[in-house]
């Protein structure tokens, strides 16, 4: 017969032990008044999706218009390809990263000198501590038609003139991914190196005895080892699905590569900030967080059932 885990009630705490633990309280206090100040209430400024706002009215004083602008937002072309391109991008962005991160934690896990390991992570990890405003400038100089990849072409014959990276949609998109997987795959495999370290030393040595080299250990022990951890890492991810990285985006793109480029983030960006419609790219970023929230539970849900995750 199934056995079924018995589910403990979860109770509510006591008075006596809320009073028994007000140190803990209060040294909570400053980091939810930071939430409520930073987080919740600026979600008040949600109202203008619905509004025909007049920054001089304020919210309470603006014109409210229902559904208006979603109605006009979704008959805009330029929406619905923002939408497309920050599934597109984000999805590649997910995959990739993931499978960069795990190669490397795979190989950073054979070499058996510990200091050498030490500095291969480190100098790995350091890109993800570096501001897209820095990178974007490096990648922008290397980029560039008298740049130092161009240069490189052009010299070893593989191309008579110089390629546009930055100003052509073919190479825009291939561009973006592989420097955001430069960029983070180091951090993304911090979690992956740590749960290496979990899986049973004797499965090595009992697929050694049957007789398992490097490669049929790593399919058969290792990746199935990691398996779990590898699948909540991919779950986590699709919260995040519609958030294809304004920093990058922003500081590298250009008018030449929006139809490949232009995701959710910097149409609200050039809509609100750059053209003033305020009340417009609110409704757009607001379709956007709550695709993510739907998105999130989603995530969290699949991730408590397949990999036994919990929040709480």
């Amino acid at each position: 017969m199934m056995q079924t885990k018995a589910k403990i009630p979860l109770k509510a705490p006591s008075p006596k032990r809320l009073l028994r633990n007000w140190p803990l309280h209060l040294m909570l206090l400053p980091c939810i008044l930071l939430l409520l100040l930073f987080n919740y209430a600026p979600m008040v400024g949600i109202s203008i999706a619905f509004q025909r706002y007049n920054p001089t009215k304020g919210f309470f004083g603006s014109q409210w218009v229902g559904l208006q602008h979603f109605q006009r937002l979704f008959a805009l072309p330029g929406f619905w390809q923002a939408v497309w391109n920050s599934f597109r991008i984000a999805v590649l962005k997910i995959v990739f990263s993931q499978l960069m991160a795990l190669t490397f934690a795979l190989c950073l896990n054979e070499l058996r000198l510990r200091a050498y390991k030490k500095v291969i992570h480190a100098v790995t990890l350091f890109p993800h501590f570096v501001s897209w405003v820095i990178c974007a400038t490096i990648i922008r100089d290397l980029l560039y038609a008298d740049g130092a990849i161009n240069t490189l072409l052009m010299s070893l014959g593989l191309t008579n003139s110089p390629i546009f990276f930055l100003g052509d949609s073919q190479y825009f998109l291939p561009m973006l991914i592989i420097t955001d997987v430069w960029k983070g795959f180091g951090y993304g495999s911090v979690i992956i190196t740590a749960s290496l370290t979990s899986i049973d030393p004797g499965l090595y040595e009992a697929a050694y005895i049957d007789g398992a080299g490097r490669w049929k250990q790593t399919l058969h022990v290792t990746l199935p080892g990691i398996a779990s951890i590898m699948m909540m890492l991919l779950l986590l991810s699709i919260g995040g699905i519609l958030s294809a990285g304004f920093d990058q985006i922003y500081n590298l793109y250009n008018t030449l590569v929006y139809d490949v480029a232009d995701i959710i983030d910097t149409y609200v960006y050039r809509m609100g900030i750059g053209s003033g419609q305020f009340s417009q790219a609110t409704a757009a970023g607001l379709f956007k967080s709550v695709i993510g929230a739907i998105l999130l539970t989603i995530s969290y849900a699949l991730a408590a059932r397949y990999t036994d995750y919990r929040v709480f």
